[in-house]
Formats: structure tokens, sequence, C-alpha cells
């Protein structure tokens, strides 16, 4: 009796190509896309909460909107004292975006020199009086914190040897202000001098703000310096009489 050979059933092609398991690579990228969108929910999630915590927090609210006043009103500052200056004289700028004013032509130096023609007295003759009134303001009581005066040079020279130069040409405009005496066209009484030496301070720069031209970079500029929302006003009353006019006091340049 003969058998005949057994013979296993046959697979087509195709599904003898297609694998009944996963394959690793796609294994991997499931897993990555599930990660990324647990990531996704979770950061969406914990921004939204951070969201809604930072608008019930008072504090923060009460921050923002000083920050809002402040401004507001610094910008109301400013206004006020480029309107004052224009009263008397129009060639000085008030530059409002960065707090500085500039006196054109009439604040600059020759070379190598450190005081001011006698149009550039005049101009702080005419703008010192509109910065203290104003600074005598409610708001600028409140805001304007002190008055810098910078002194720049060219390039010419040594970066110490410009620095110096620099300082003199602010310490010579301070000079100036506090002269009591006929030698100069600022005339500021005894109050006005006494604020100047409470709100002005004096300070070089070098040649580190240098302009499209040597003539333009020497020059003498007030930048407005202001308190922020959290302000700490020191007590000076100890330190009154110091301001107080001294007819020894002398400029030692």
């Amino acid at each position: 009796m003969s058998f005949g050979q057994y013979q296993q059933p046959s697979r087509n092609a195709e599904e003898a190509e297609k694998p009944f398991w996963i394959s690793y690579a796609d294994l991997m990228t499931a897993l990555m896309i599930l990660f990324l969108v647990i990531m996704v929910t979770a950061l969406a999630s914990i921004t939204k909460k951070a969201e809604q915590t930072v608008k019930e927090t008072p504090e923060i609210k009460e921050q923002v909107d000083m920050t809002k006043v402040r401004l507001q009103e610094i910008s109301n500052i400013c206004q006020h004292l480029s309107e004052e200056v224009a009263k008397t004289n129009t060639s000085v700028e008030v530059d409002c975006k960065l707090n500085r004013i500039n006196f054109g032509e009439v604040g600059r130096f020759q070379s190598d020199q450190f005081r001011l023609s006698a149009e550039g007295e005049q101009a702080l003759n005419q703008v010192v009086p509109a910065i203290l009134s104003t600074a005598n303001t409610p708001t600028g009581q409140k805001w304007l914190k002190q008055v810098l005066i910078e002194g720049f040079t060219d390039t010419d020279g040594s970066y110490l040897y410009n620095l110096n130069l620099s300082l003199k040409r602010s310490e010579w405009v301070m000079c100036t202000l506090l002269r009591n005496d006929q030698s100069t066209a600022v005339r500021l009484n005894n109050d006005q001098r006494q604020q100047v030496k409470k709100l002005f301070l004096a300070g070089g720069v070098a040649f580190n703000h240098v302009r499209d031209s040597k003539d333009a970079s020497r020059r003498v500029e007030l930048r407005l310096q202001f308190y922020g929302v959290d302000k700490a006003e020191k007590n000076r009353s100890q330190y009154d009489a110091k301001f107080e006019d001294d007819a020894k006091e002398r400029c030692w340049l």
C-alpha cells in the first residue's frame, strides 16, 4: 500500500512578506509619539496653571499697575521739561526716549579743552532752572532721582587720558553751575545751587559713545535718572549743611 507524500499548504508571496510581529523600529516610533503627546499635554497644563496663578495674584497685578503708572508719570515729567526748555532755548533737545538732554553745537568743546563757550554757559543758564523747577513738581519729587552730567571726548589720545578729560568737562559744568560770582553766564540763586548739589552728579564717559564726527563727539550731555517702583530714598538731612554755599569753596580745575 502506498501513501502519498504530505505537502504543507502553500502561502502566497504577499502573506509571506508580512511579518506577524511589529518591527523594533515601528515600536520605538510609536513610543516616541506617545512620549511627545504626553509632554505636550503636561506642558500645556503647567502653562495654563501658571497663567492662572499670575492673573490671580494680587501682588503681581499691583506691581504691574504701579510699573505702568511709573512709566506714564516719567513720560509726563520729561514732556513737561521739554516744553519748559523749548520756551527759552529751541536748539536744546530733550530726548524722552533715552531721558537725555543734548545741547547741540553749543554743548561742544574744543579739542583737548574742558571749558564750554559763552553760548554753552548761556544754554546751561536756560536749561538747568527748568530742570530744577520740574524736579520740584509733585511727580518730579516722586520719581526724579538724579541728573548725571556726562562729559565725552573724541578718539584722539589714550583711553585713560580721555577718561580724565571727560571727567574734567563734566566737573567744569558742575563748577559753572555752582560758581557764585559774575565770571559766568549762569545765574543761579542760593536755593538753586543747593538743589544742584543734591540732585546733580558729574561723570566722564571718555570716547565710549562717539558720534559721527570728532567735533560732535566732544560734548556734554545731561542724563535723567529715575527711581524704580520700589524706591528707597535715603535720609540726607544730616548732610544738609554740606550743601549750603561756602564762600571759601572753589573749583579745583
